[in-house]
Parts: structure tokens; sequence; C-alpha cells
């Protein structure tokens, strides 16, 4: 009993932390993002109302959206903020965001433009795409628990600028090391904690098996796998991932857990069953290990993953002046 208040306690703190730490925050260009920001903007709709029953919807017809709503946004923060600009699609002159390659298996997008076309016909010119991205990744993962896992912060306006060639030095590869992704991390004004609580969102969605392939069949070169891989567990993937490897294969993130939200990618990859290279590397350094130990706890983890959301949903956003509110999300105002 005593450690079950301990644990709530905890959250309580967490989450009032966070949610007093990202009034006003943002990292680079940001600021100004507010609770409850269009309540007197949109009078006769509610836009986090609109936003959760369509979404709910969706996730409820088709589970896995569940995690690809939470993808979407966390490639959109990572390149160029939280602007929307991984909505934009590509022009005849430009590729943007989402014709890169790790953005081609990005989904989701039909979901924000059936969210916008109605915020649109009842409150038109005021809601963001980026802060409807924002809203759905974050309903997205507490339909499966009937309420809101982290508040969202809203006020965000829409970039004007998105380019496939930011994609590549900006969004953290499955195959990085730890010192790589605690530098991305850091540039966009995230820690340690950050990054080992938001790599936790593996515990939903698919990847394939062209990402470990590598991994699987030639780690160094000479035909052999991670030795920081399960060796079980390497055999599973090889026997799901039989060589020459089939791109359309693909593979649960989180062992028999991969529509559920919960902490169980902790307990697989403090057992060396993380999926990807950047997975692992969450070991490799003493104080992300001892993070990830602790984040076994679901409690802890939900908490600090709360905290985190909120400080990546801040991530250089453009507030006030800068950017627009798109009409339509696909294509820039004219």
């Amino acid at each position: 009993m005593r450690k079950n208040i301990l644990v709530l306690l905890v959250t309580y703190i967490l989450l009032v932390g966070c949610m007093g730490g990202a009034h006003g925050q943002g990292h680079g260009k940001g600021g100004g993002l507010k609770m409850k920001y269009y309540q007197n903007l949109c009078r006769s709709v509610s836009v986090e109302d609109t936003v959760r029953d369509i979404v709910w919807s969706k996730v409820s017809a088709d589970p896995a959206m569940s995690a690809k709503l939470l993808r979407l946004h966390y490639h959109d923060c990572f390149v160029r903020g939280c602007d929307g600009s991984i909505l934009l699609d590509p022009t005849q002159n430009t590729t943007t965001e989402k014709t890169a390659g790790p953005n081609r298996s990005i989904s989701g997008y039909e979901v924000i433009d059936e969210i916008k076309t109605k915020l649109e016909a009842n409150c038109p010119g005021t809601v963001s795409c980026a802060d409807i991205v924002a809203l759905a990744a974050r309903d997205a993962v507490s339909f499966q628990f009937r309420r809101e896992m982290w508040p969202v912060f809203t006020g965000r306006k829409d970039g004007r600028v998105s380019l496939a060639s930011d994609v590549g030095g900006n969004l953290p590869s499955a195959n990085a090391n730890f010192t790589t992704l605690l530098n991305q991390f850091g540039t966009k004004g995230l820690n340690l904690n950050d990054l080992v609580t938001l790599s936790g969102a593996h515990t939903i969605g698919i990847s394939h098996c062209t990402l470990i392939a590598r991994r699987l069949y030639n780690f160094t070169g000479v035909g052999d796998a991670d030795p920081s891989l399960d060796p079980t567990y390497a055999q599973t993937l090889r026997n799901l991932c039989p060589n020459p490897i089939n791109p359309s294969t693909a593979l649960e993130m989180d062992p028999n857990s991969s529509l559920s939200f919960d902490s169980d990618y902790y307990q697989a990859l403090n057992q060396h069953k993380g999926l990807f290279v950047s997975d692992a590397a969450l070991l490799t350094n003493s104080q992300s290990a001892s993070v990830a130990k602790r984040l076994e706890n679901p409690k802890l983890f939900f908490a600090q993953f709360a905290q985190s959301m909120v400080k990546m949903g801040a991530v250089e956003v453009l507030t006030g002046g800068q950017g627009e509110v798109r009409t339509f999300c696909r294509v820039i105002n004219s």
C-alpha cells in the first residue's frame, strides 16, 4: 500500500511539473503554448473533443492507428519542430519531408485531413494542423485507457517550409549509437531521461525486416549477428526474416505486445530483446540503462512519458505571428 501511494505521488509530481514547465516553453523558436488555447476562439465547437472523437473512432476500428499517429507527431517534431511540416505534399519543385526515406512508411495523414475538414467547417482558419497532430497523438495513445494520458498545450502555428533534405540529420535513426542519439535529442532541448522514455513509444507499432537485416546477418561485415542481441531472440528474428530479406515482412517492435501501450518494451529491452540498434544503445550507458530498468514500472513510465511528450511537443514551435494556420494541411496557404 505504501509503495502504491509513493508511486502515485511521484506520478502526480511529474505531471504537475510537466504541465507547469511547458507553459510558454519551446526550444529554439517557440513558446506561448497554453492549455485550452481554442476555448474562446472556437465557441461553436470543442476542438479537443472533436479531435478525440474522430481519433478514438479510428483507433477503435484499427488499433494499429495508435502507433501511426504517435509516430507522425514524433517525426514532425524532430524536423523543424512541431510545425506540421511533415504533412506538406511535394510540389513540382520541392521534395518535402514526407518523401524522405525515413518518412515514406509514415501514415495516418488521412485522419489529420478528416479532423481538419470538420474543424474548418465549424471554426474556419483557426486551428493549426500542428496542433491537430499533437492532440491526435495524445488521443491515439489515450484510447486504450479512456482518459488523457498527458496534457497537450496548444497554440502552435503551421510552418511554410518542408524539405526532404532536413530529415536525415535531424531524425534519430534505428541504427544510431547512444552518443548520436543523445546529441540529436540534446539539440531539441531533450535530455537523457527524455531519450530513454520516448524510446518507450516502441511499445506499440511495427517495423520491417529491412531495418534489422544488418543486425541479424552482417553486423560487423563478416556475416555475424549483433552480439548485444539475445541469441534466442536473434534466431526468432532470423526465422521471421530469412535471407534474402523480404522488405514487406512486418515485425512487432514490442514482441507479443505491439497493440498495447505499456512498459513491456523495457522488460524486453533489459532482456536484450530490443529490436533496433538504437534500442540496444540505451543499455550501453550506465545512466540510461538505470533509467530503462526503472521504467519497467508502468506507473513511473506513464508519468515520465507524459512529461517527455509535453517537452517534445514544445520543440521549436511557431506561435503568435510566426507561421500560419493552413486551410488544408497538405499545402501552404496561397
